[in-house]
């Protein structure tokens, strides 16, 4: 089955209209997976020996806890667990489009963080909840160094959730297109000359997926650091 990037499968739903029913069903997935996932680490715990998978999340937990309380301070120490969510389900949601449930014909599929409407939602929950926790000392920031630079750090407030999802949207939804791209040569039987360059990229797609792995952690990870930088704008403690 091809799979055309960008196409959705849409759901009417009454006052909100047109929505992308792949893209909650595979957004729903992804928790229930992740949900499942810590449960089967958490089991690992009720024996007295350290286990590996045990090594490798905490590795991760303790690494994001770590550089959250470093940044934020004693003020941002109730927030960690939420900054330890927000990176591991971003980075689940980046990795799930590895999965060819599409190529497949099933109606689930692809990164849903290649999508406008998972990457804005988020973008908007972190710089929304700055405003909703920390408006005093938010408002302040904004008169920051001096007050005449008060229409040009509106402008810049208001870039941060843009910005913010663009980066992780465009990132990901590039990495897909790169796959679809050779996907759809290899498909094709192209021969140039001598050269069948259908079976010469038969290879490619596999180092495509190495890359995109690595993209999705990546940007997982900037996308959780820059929500901690917000967050320290918004409580005051950087300056």
């Amino acid at each position: 089955m091809q799979e055309n990037l960008g196409e959705h499968i849409l759901w009417h739903v009454p006052v909100l209209g047109s929505v992308h029913a792949d893209t909650i069903v595979t957004t729903w997935l992804v928790m229930a997976l992740s949900l499942a996932f810590f449960a089967w680490v958490g089991a690992s715990y009720r024996r007295p020996t350290q286990t590996k998978r045990q090594v490798v999340v905490e590795g991760v937990v303790n690494y994001v806890a770590d550089l959250a309380s470093s940044t934020l301070g004693k003020r941002g120490e109730p927030f960690v667990p939420f900054f330890i969510a927000l990176f591991v389900f971003i980075f689940l949601l980046n990795q799930f489009g590895m999965l060819p449930f599409k190529a497949l014909g099933f109606p689930v599929g692809g990164s849903p963080t290649a999508d406008l409407n998972t990457t804005v939602p988020l973008a908007l929950t972190v710089w929304l909840a700055t405003w909703f926790l920390f408006p005093r000392t938010h408002a302040a920031h904004l008169v920051q160094p001096f007050a005449w630079l008060l229409p040009i750090n509106i402008i810049e407030e208001l870039s941060r959730p843009l910005t913010l999802a663009a980066r992780l949207f465009f990132n990901i939804f590039v990495g897909e297109l790169l796959f679809l791209i050779v996907a759809s040569i290899i498909q094709e039987h192209i021969q140039i000359g001598i050269l069948n360059l259908s079976l010469a990229v038969t290879v490619v797609p596999f180092f495509i997926q190495f890359f995109n792995f690595f993209v999705g952690t990546v940007q997982a990870f900037v996308f959780t650091l820059l929500a901690i930088v917000y967050f320290s704008l918004a409580i005051g403690e950087s300056h």
